[in-house]
């Protein structure tokens, strides 16, 4: 039995068509940062997919991504640290590359 075919992705992981995207998917991209993934990311994940549909795009910078973390899920949530503890690096990045989004605009 083989394996599914991988979606296409680009150079930096990101999928090339975000309708591909499964919860499988994520847990491979995530497992290729050391991320095992629990309710709190998927808490996260969902909300940026929500985001991406409503807003066609992702967030495009980690500041704006903090305020509509804070703004959806409330301060707890929406706070850079803790966003940072679950998906180390540029977390608005980190997170949409999980989510199978587009890259945000404004992330090195």
């Amino acid at each position: 039995m083989s394996a599914s075919p991988q979606p296409t992705r680009n150079n930096e992981g990101f999928l090339e068509d975000a309708t591909v995207w499964t919860p499988d998917i994520a847990r491979d991209i995530a497992r290729e940062d050391g991320i095992q993934l629990n309710e709190n990311h998927w808490e996260i994940i969902e909300f940026l997919r929500i985001f991406y549909t409503e807003h066609e795009m992702s967030p495009p910078s980690n500041r704006l991504f903090v305020k509509a973390v804070k703004e959806a899920l409330g301060s707890e949530k929406g706070d850079s640290i803790y966003l940072m503890t679950l998906f180390p690096g540029t977390p608005a990045k980190t997170a949409c590359r999980i989510a199978g989004l587009p890259r945000p605009t404004n992330c090195l």
